[in-house]
């Protein structure tokens, strides 16, 4: 049923999955029954990803339609490829086209024709992007390129990120480059434009992902001044988990009759999350929280300060287990790096503030900490999004301390969470069953995430083996020499005959054998420099050739003699009879 939605009067809100039904549909549809393009579609299933999610279905067809949209869904229920899907296709079907590049070319004609008649020499051509994407951290925006990349290059465009923390030298020479989607941050493309390194009047399609976490960080102004130097006629996608404090504003001033889909609601508990509230005391919390860390599964842990979180780490490597914190007080290049050894494998505990709650998409992460718990319950629900993705179990587990009880099961009941509290200690029986329980989950993410490696490895292998024998085959006909020539009609003639031996077969496999033959008799000459084959030309060195002069000096001769000479010594059975002096000499 329909609902209308409070923000927006005049909006109509759609709901088309929910209960048992959500996940019948999660396997009913794939990205190609919804209409993806090809390359697209082959480039996703190289990664394993085959099966849409509800928020996937329920939004793609009216994006790939060209209606701005408004997406609902809770962490993890796979927003970055309900928007990343519309946008490539969008771009790359509009590219494609000749409309586009008339439409460029008569932009760029008149604004040198403007320049010179104010008596100004013509300007450099300034960056166009055509499709935006904002984000509100870092984290979120590598993490989001990363998923778009494969798309666009399936596609032929380019991506770049734009974000703050890092010099702008690179990203300036990716604008320049031509790239045609921009995953950025808003206060450095703020930066970017007010020194006039981009336009954003081509943008086609634009994107706001996060918009309420983007709100709570106090970036809905610079939105807002990026969103109004867009075209009017560009498309909207918006995707939160949320839409609150303010989220309302940007959608009546800049989305037009957009489509809201929402598959579950943000505080709607997650079916294969298990969460746990532990009571413990100050003193016995860390060696709890070293219980919990051990294993071979991934772990994050969330602290409410970046002292906390370092310190944290730094205590667990001290203790033998491998640990990296991430926080804001690292540079990009820390961030980016403590967070690639998490993703790969060379630590399995992330400890970590709420920069990681949003924009961390590590498969495998079995368990989440709250070591502090948080204030309130969208940031609880975040941290807790990190586990449980993609249709995975996890386990969510809160530390109360006495002086934490009340605030901590106030905010678990605003985030629709209602577990009994468990007083325990490292080695409490609920903590041993929660690890092995942890460990059992994390090999079922290996075996899965390996068998997924193997099929994309089958898929691409049969990808390379199509198109070598595609290329062949164009290369074959598109030969002009005369040997090219005169192989292309040959394998013409072989693939226009039907099945059975070729006309006399018999006859040159008779001669075939007897040229066999004759070539397999050893063959010597007197100067290998003149060594030629039964046809003709000259070998090269295909068939034994017998020295019949030595033009070797005295010295090398010499040489092999002794070497002979000391072979045949060592041989003889008097050898004990002889001195050093017949050794060397050979006597």
């Amino acid at each position: 049923m329909a609902r209308r939605w409070r923000g927006q009067p005049n909006v109509r809100y759609s709901s088309r999955y929910d209960g048992a039904s959500m996940s019948e549909a999660m396997q009913s549809q794939s990205f190609d029954d919804l209409g993806v393009p090809g390359p697209m579609t082959r480039a996703l299933a190289l990664e394993g990803k085959v099966t849409a999610f509800p928020i996937q279905q329920d939004t793609l067809p009216d994006s790939l339609a060209g209606r701005d949209i408004l997406g609902r869904g809770r962490t993890g229920s796979g927003k970055t490829l309900a928007f990343a899907i519309p946008m490539v296709a969008r771009l790359a079907s509009h590219g494609s086209g000749t409309r586009a590049a008339v439409e460029e070319f008569e932009r760029e004609k008149n604004r040198i024709q403007r320049e010179r008649a104010s008596g100004r020499k013509p300007s450099r051509r300034m960056p166009h992007p055509r499709g935006l994407i904002l984000a509100p951290t870092r984290e979120l925006a590598n993490q989001i390129d990363e998923v778009l990349a494969p798309l666009a290059r399936a596609m032929r465009l380019t991506t770049v990120t734009v974000y703050g923390g890092v010099k702008q030298g690179r990203q300036v020479a990716g604008l320049n480059a031509g790239a045609d989607i921009v995953v950025a941050c808003p206060g450095r493309l703020e930066d970017l434009l007010r020194q006039n390194l981009l336009s954003l009047e081509s943008v086609e399609v634009a994107v706001l992902d996060e918009a309420d976490e983007m709100a709570d960080m106090g970036f809905l102004p610079a939105v807002e001044r990026l969103l109004a130097q867009i075209s009017d006629r560009a498309q909207c996608l918006l995707f939160s988990a949320t839409l609150d404090h303010g989220v309302d504003k940007l959608v009546k001033r800049f989305l037009h009759d957009p489509k809201i889909h929402s598959v579950d609601e943000a505080t709607s508990p997650v079916a294969l999350m298990t969460h746990h509230v532990f009571l413990t005391t100050r003193d016995g919390r860390f060696p709890l929280v070293c219980a919990l860390a051990k294993g071979q599964g991934k772990r994050i842990l969330f602290t409410r300060t970046k002292f906390q979180a370092e310190k944290l780490a730094r205590r667990l490597r001290s203790h033998d287990i491998p640990a990296t914190d991430l926080h804001g007080n690292l540079s990009q290049r820390q961030r980016d790096r403590n967070l690639a050894l998490f993703t790969d494998g060379g630590v399995n505990v992330l400890v970590a503030t709420d920069v990681a709650a949003r924009g961390i998409d590590v498969s495998g992460v079995a368990l989440v900490v709250h070591v502090d718990p948080p204030n309130d319950p969208k940031s609880f629900l975040h941290r807790s999004g990190r586990t449980a993705r993609a249709g995975h179990a996890g386990d969510v587990v809160t530390l109360v301390m006495p002086d934490q009880r009340r605030g901590a099961l106030r905010v678990l009941r605003e985030a629709g969470i209602h577990v009994k509290p468990v007083s325990v200690r490292e080695d409490s029986p609920e903590v041993g069953e929660l690890v092995e329980r942890v460990e059992r989950e994390a090999e079922v993410w290996r075996r899965e995430s390996e068998e997924a490696l193997h099929a994309a490895e089958e898929r691409a292998a049969e990808e390379r083996a199509a198109e070598a024998k595609r290329q062949m085959r164009l290369d074959r006909h598109d030969d002009d020499t005369p040997a090219g020539m005169a192989t292309g009609k040959a394998s013409r003639r072989k693939e226009r005959q039907p099945s059975g031996k070729a006309p006399n077969a018999n006859g040159r496999n008779k001669r075939n054998k007897r040229r066999k033959k004759t070539s397999n008799a050893p063959r010597f000459v007197e100067d290998s420099s003149l060594a030629v084959n039964a046809r003709g030309g000259r070998r090269v060195h295909r068939k034994p050739i017998r020295v019949v002069e030595d033009l070797r000096g005295e010295d090398a001769k010499r040489h092999d003699r002794q070497v002979a000479a000391r072979a045949e010594f060592r041989r003889s059975p008097d050898r004990h009879k002889r001195g050093r002096r017949d050794y060397r000499n050979g006597r």
